[in-house]
């Protein structure tokens, strides 16, 4: 029987389609729809959804399966429908949407104009209103990367950005946090800095991401430790009574904006400073941070590969920082290869267990940096003078009160019942030659710990059997591979017989600078 299809003006009725369209909303019309041919539409034109006195903005995409929908229906998809907030069924209507009006300050931008305060709050407005397409979002990311910000335009755009959702006060003077720009894999000093932090008594609620173009987020790693999905609510709740936690910030409307240029930026491989900086700093002032320590790594294959540009992004953190009331420190690490020996949520959860636990076996590396930037964060409090920070650290872990605080943290969360192992398929990859490692390509053995599976499957990634400075034998293993299915394997093999095995070899003076400043 076929569905009658409306006349133009008349409303449609409403249906959910089941799709995660990720940080876009996307409305779809059946093409024999008469208001799609009354009024023109064409797909990926941007439409307005209207209901009552709730409108949503959306791409358009246009179907010919009536299983999809029918003529006489709207679909929206996931992230739509529940801004719609309406039954299926409900009648709703659909115009062309307005251009966003901020796009003539992009325009500008593209041109080389510098914005001010104002453009950059009607661009972030718009696109937090869902009026910007990913194309247009796509255009702003450009000009801005690629024209650049001066300092002035990155405070404004950190500003509109910290405006564009909800700001948490913990009405307490002093709010820790953490945050590493990234590039370097293993890297989950968060998971030892917070309990460190917490165990001294001072408030450090660390929300933290998920994985995007890296093996494991500090989300993905905790996940296989405790709940990182947790109600706002909830997630208040265990801040205060444990004052620290270690969960995923998705669920909280903090700088939303933010959220949504990622979901451009990463696929596209943009990570200017300037937005760097607009997205660390946004977020970090809406968690309600009083007090923050940035870490830049830097090494030849890390995301800042020289000393210059790692001080140029210090001073361009520090200028915006000051401006907007933060008190914040930077300070320079060891890029030059992985932090802890794992690559993967299990093997990354494994090590910073073992670091908690006093482990004899523990990556040595991950225990002192942590330590190094949890004394740094203890410095914060007025109470401990400079340069006790690390020695207060170390008491905490050495004593065990960083455990009884994650052991504590990990039950308040909901203690993870499922019993995470390593991937069982496993292949090694060998020297092929006498000497020292002298370079570790972290890129590559981020990849290579993706293509065996990592995050989605936790217990894939890459463990590191070899680390800078160390001797090996031709034919000693350099580093083992875990998979959990047959397919990932053989992708991960492929890429390691292409690219090789990441390592070079050779001799002790061949080792690169330590780029370090604690």
């Amino acid at each position: 029987m076929d569905t009658p299809t409306p006349p133009p003006g008349d409303p449609l009725r409403l249906r959910r389609v089941a799709i995660d369209t990720y940080r876009e909303n996307v409305a779809y019309l059946h093409r024999d729809c008469g208001v799609y041919r009354a009024e023109g539409f064409q797909a990926l034109s941007k439409v307005e959804v209207c209901a009552n006195d709730v409108r949503i903005f959306a791409v358009l995409n246009v179907v010919d399966d009536e299983n999809i929908v029918s003529p006489g229906e709207l679909g929206l998809s996931e992230q739509a429908y529940a801004q719609l907030n309406l039954d299926e069924g409900a009648a709703v209507k659909i115009a062309h949407a307005e251009p966003p009006r901020s796009m003539d300050a992009v325009r500008r931008k593209i041109f080389g104009e510098r914005l001010d305060l104002d453009d950059f709050r009607a661009i972030a407005f718009e696109i937090s209103d869902n009026r910007y397409s990913k194309m247009e979002i796509a255009a702003f990311l450009v000009a801005a990367g690629q024209v650049g910000m001066d300092r002035d335009e990155v405070l404004h755009l950190t500003r509109a950005m910290l405006e564009s959702g909800e700001r948490l006060d913990w009405e307490e003077a002093l709010v820790a946090d953490k945050h590493c720009i990234g590039g370097i894999p293993g890297n989950r000093t968060s998971m030892l800095v917070v309990p460190i932090v917490a165990a001294h008594g001072m408030l450090i609620p660390k929300t933290s991401s998920r994985a995007i173009t890296s093996p494991a987020g500090t989300a993905d790693t905790m996940e296989v430790l405790a709940d990182v999905n947790l109600a706002p609510d909830t997630l208040r709740h265990i801040i205060r009574q444990q004052r620290g936690c270690l969960a995923w910030g998705g669920t909280a409307r903090l700088a939303p904006v933010d959220d949504i240029l990622i979901s451009v930026e990463r696929p596209l491989g943009i990570d200017s400073p300037g937005q760097m900086v607009a997205s660390i700093l946004s977020k970090k002032l809406a968690a309600g941070a009083t007090h923050l320590l940035v870490d830049i790594p830097v090494g030849p294959t890390a995301k800042v590969r020289h000393m210059r540009e790692a001080l140029q992004l210090r001073k361009l953190f520090e200028f915006v920082g000051d401006r907007l009331g933060l008190h914040l420190e930077v300070i320079i690490t060891d890029g030059r290869q992985p932090i802890g020996r794992g690559i993967g949520p299990v093997l990354e959860a494994r090590d910073v267990m073992q670091v908690l636990e006093n482990n004899p076996q523990a990556a040595a590396d991950l225990r002192q940096k942590s330590l190094r930037l949890a004394g740094r964060i203890l410095e914060f409090d007025p109470d401990v003078r400079g340069g006790e920070g690390y020695a207060i650290a170390r008491d905490i872990l050495d004593s065990g009160r960083a455990l009884a605080k994650m052991n504590a943290m990990i039950d308040a969360q909901g203690r993870r019942s499922e019993d995470y192992t390593p991937g069982r398929i496993t292949f090694e990859v060998s020297a092929d030659r006498d000497g020292v490692v002298t370079g570790i390509d972290n890129y590559l053995l981020a990849r290579l710990a993706r293509m065996a599976g990592a995050p989605m499957d936790k217990g894939a990634g890459v463990d590191l059997l070899k680390k800078l400075g160390e001797p090996v034998q031709h034919g000693e293993p350099l580093y083992r591979v875990h998979a959990q299915f047959p397919a990932d394997f053989k992708f991960a093999r492929a890429l390691s017989e292409e690219h090789g095995s990441g390592y070079r070899l050779g001799e002790p003076h061949e080792v690169p600078k330590l780029y370090v400043e604690f």
